[in-house]
């Protein structure tokens, strides 16, 4: 992929600009491994990265014990990834900052107990993410963690969400575009618990979406328009060019340049900025899963390129004080 991916290459837009990079991955799959080394290379290609997110991914998950408890082990390793980068060996870099992990909120209040044992883990656990992403077609794959239709208006889903509530512990919300109303009740109901809408959504290209692009922006504006009404929900923009979305950049010849992913996803971003304002919006790479598309470099330029026209307080806040704050890092 490397190779490909050096098929583009743009010098680092803004270099010295402070960046939190509040959505990643790290895991150790065959043939597709993303670890410490594999983050500092991306995060080091260029651009000022001085801090990170890690964002649950099923890695590392405890072979024994109670199903619930397994997802402890999670946080454990991030844990020890963090203390590596903290330790200055590696670079100035805070690698996984903050943690967000995974507890099954559908265990309703016997969640808590989860939920405190990963704050017993890690003085770095943040949050909790709980993917919602379900579609009726058969092309379009449901989150990893396997959720039913309607996951977020649940009673048993919602019990346990109120174990965050109580813990004032945020919420990372992935889902798809067609279920963005829910979360919009999810975040009226929990008005004190601070949600972050990942990855815009998830507006999808694929399966029976493929080619209605512009009817899906449009009813995206309409939702996102009542979602930003909660001052409880941040937005991340980012994940966007994965190949769910549509673009089909990772079967191309050669991966797109800054200026092609402005052209067309430039419209989420504007509208999200527009819609929350820059002082609850945080740009995001979602790597290594966007990488399939593009390279760090490439997609942060992007991301400069979609801010140029924004006052200094404006980009600090997209590029790093909003993670910075939401996650109190």
């Amino acid at each position: 992929m490397s190779d490909w991916l050096d098929l583009v290459a743009e010098d680092a837009i803004d270099p010295e600009r402070p960046i939190c990079d509040p959505h990643h991955h790290l895991w150790d799959h065959p043939y597709n491994r993303y670890l410490l080394p594999e983050l500092l290379e991306d995060t080091q290609s260029g651009h000022n990265v001085v801090r990170t997110v890690f964002v649950e991914c099923s890695s590392m998950y405890r072979k024994d014990g109670p199903d619930e408890l397994k997802p402890l082990g999670e946080t454990e390793f991030v844990n020890g990834v963090a203390a590596m980068s903290a330790s200055g060996q590696y670079g100035g870099m805070h690698a996984c900052d903050g943690i967000v992990s995974f507890a099954d909120l559908t265990l309703g209040k016997k969640v808590g107990l989860v939920l405190d044992e990963h704050k017993r883990l890690s003085d770095r656990f943040r949050g909790v993410r709980h993917a919602a992403g379900w579609d009726l077609s058969d092309e379009v794959r449901n989150s990893h963690t396997d959720p039913p239709q309607s996951l977020y208006l649940k009673e048993d889903f919602r019990e346990g969400f109120q174990e965050l509530a109580n813990r004032q512990i945020t919420f990372d919300a992935w889902l798809y575009h067609h279920q963005i109303r829910e979360l919009t009740d999810l975040a009226r109901t929990f008005s004190e618990v601070t949600i972050i809408f990942d990855h815009f959504g998830g507006p999808l290209g694929i399966g029976p979406y493929k080619g209605l692009g512009d009817e899906i922006f449009d009813q995206w504006v309409i939702d996102v328009g009542e979602l930003s009404k909660c001052q409880n929900v941040y937005a991340k923009l980012g994940g966007i060019v994965m190949p769910i979305n549509g673009f089909g950049w990772h079967k191309s010849k050669v991966p797109p340049n800054s200026d092609e992913i402005v052209q067309e996803t430039g419209r989420y971003h504007k509208k999200a900025i527009e819609l929350f304002g820059p002082e609850r919006c945080m740009f995001e790479s979602n790597f290594p899963v966007d990488k399939q598309s593009c390279s760090y470099v490439v997609l942060w330029n992007a991301f400069k390129k979609i801010a140029e026209p924004f006052s200094e307080e404006d980009k600090q806040n997209l590029f790093h004080d909003t993670a910075s704050r939401v996650y109190k890092l």
